[in-house]
């Protein structure tokens, strides 16, 4: 299993439960890695993050209560909520109150040092840098890139990154799967003064019209990123991202007053049912091609006059301010995003703007791609997620969590499938 919030929920659970089971994490990165590191934001109510064609309410706040008691997350104030909900239930929009934590990238990192000594001192085995390659399932053998490992129970928690790796292993062995369904979008940059919201409310989770929602926002030290993903065909492709500092501990990144967020559309293959990924990876390399192999980013005051954004205009002076990601080309991203996704897009950022006016300010800027990719739909053979006899699959890349919390509850739910079996 990975060593990420899915992998780490599994082998705590199995070591609460029975402390003498040996348990072994693998991870191909040098470090742990998943949401805990990026970012850290951490959402507690039902059912934000937990897909739900495999959670209900009370299954789902059961786990919860499980991962509170082990991220022990300082939940953040809400103010004024009622006053956006009146604005955006009078548009068709929905504003989800959610109990949020954010813990930030550096104190993501301070959490996973605490958990990385906790599996040490419960006797715990992890192996960072070691890359499971093939699984012999017949021998009940995994192959790395350093030995070869036996198993009585395999998990596989591979994340988003591991996307392309969980699908070759299903083809392998059989297991039947789709993933017809991806979120494609932007990522909103602007002044924290155009997007007050986020003094109240820090990640403001709003459902518009046409299956498009706010996904993931940062604010105060808030910067936009890139995320490198590899391509099937060996052509790789950057999609954008964003985090912040929690400025609770000593932390490279400066305040800059800056917010940004994702807006995204879904978008559901069904007839015929075409590859999620696929389509994903055809998107961000268009826009690698239109970019030099850099994302794009436009700012909204050109896109309304429809022109394209020029290197000059991403400066402090008459566009207010210069953008936390320099690394990406300017252009016009009309160009790169299929119609109908765009047309989702601008219509809910312009009933945004009517719900908090200012976020549409001609200096915003829309960065692209930003791509989800993790709705592999395993077939499973029973309640835990275990899709071959003695093996589960589980988290972002199985498709069985949207996100932290959701994911350390699929590693629960997996780990009392184990234990049942037992």
């Amino acid at each position: 299993m990975g060593s990420g919030p899915a992998g780490l929920g599994t082998a705590f659970h199995l070591n609460e439960r029975e402390p003498n089971l040996s348990v072994l994490i693998l991870d191909r990165s040098s470090m742990s890695t998943g949401g805990l590191r990026n970012d850290c934001k951490m959402n507690f109510t039902y059912p934000v993050g937990f897909p739900e064609e495999y959670w209900d309410r009370v299954r789902a706040n059961k786990a919860l209560k499980e991962v509170k008691r082990f991220l022990n997350p300082p939940i953040l104030p809400t103010r004024n909520l009622e006053i956006y909900k009146k604005r955006s239930e009078k548009l068709g929009v929905e504003l989800l109150a959610i109990k949020q934590s954010h813990l930030g990238t550096d104190g993501g990192i301070i959490l996973i040092g605490e958990l990385m000594e906790s599996l040490k001192t419960r006797g715990i085995e992890t192996s960072l840098g070691e890359e499971m390659v093939d699984i012999e399932e017949r021998k009940h053998l995994i192959v790395t890139n350093k030995r070869e490992i036996g198993y009585k129970k395999l998990v596989l928690a591979p994340g988003r990154q591991g996307f392309n790796f969980l699908q070759s292993m299903m083809s392998k062995l059989g297991v039947s799967y789709i993933d017809n369904v991806i979120d494609v979008g932007i990522r909103i940059e602007t002044r924290e003064q155009y997007y007050p919201i986020v003094r109240d409310y820090y990640d403001p989770k709003f459902l518009f019209p046409d299956k498009v929602r706010t996904f993931c926002t940062n604010s105060g030290r808030a910067y936009v990123v890139k995320e490198r993903y590899k391509g099937s065909t060996g052509r790789d492709y950057y999609s954008v991202n964003g985090h912040a500092f929690s400025g609770n501990v000593e932390a490279p990144g400066e305040k800059n007053g800056l917010v940004n967020f994702a807006l995204l559309k879904r978008v559901r293959f069904t007839e015929p049912l075409a590859s999620g990924n696929e389509y994903a990876e055809m998107l961000g390399q268009m826009a690698m091609v239109m970019g030099g192999s850099r994302p794009i980013m436009q700012r909204v005051g050109d896109f309304r006059l429809g022109k394209r954004s020029k290197i000059d205009q991403f400066n402090g002076d008459l566009y207010d301010f210069e953008p936390s990601l320099r690394d990406c080309t300017p252009g016009d991203i009309s160009l790169a995003i299929p119609a109908k996704v765009l047309r989702g897009i601008w219509k809910s950022l312009k009933l945004l703007d009517t719900i908090i006016p200012g976020v549409m300010h001609p200096s915003t800027i829309m960065y692209y791609p930003e791509i989800k990719r993790y709705a592999n739909k395993p077939s499973f053979i029973d309640d835990y997620f275990q899709a071959k006899q003695d093996m589960y699959l589980i988290g972002d890349g199985a498709g069985t969590s949207r996100g932290i919390t959701a994911a350390w509850a699929s590693g629960i739910r997996a780990a009392r499938g184990i234990l049942n079996e037992r």
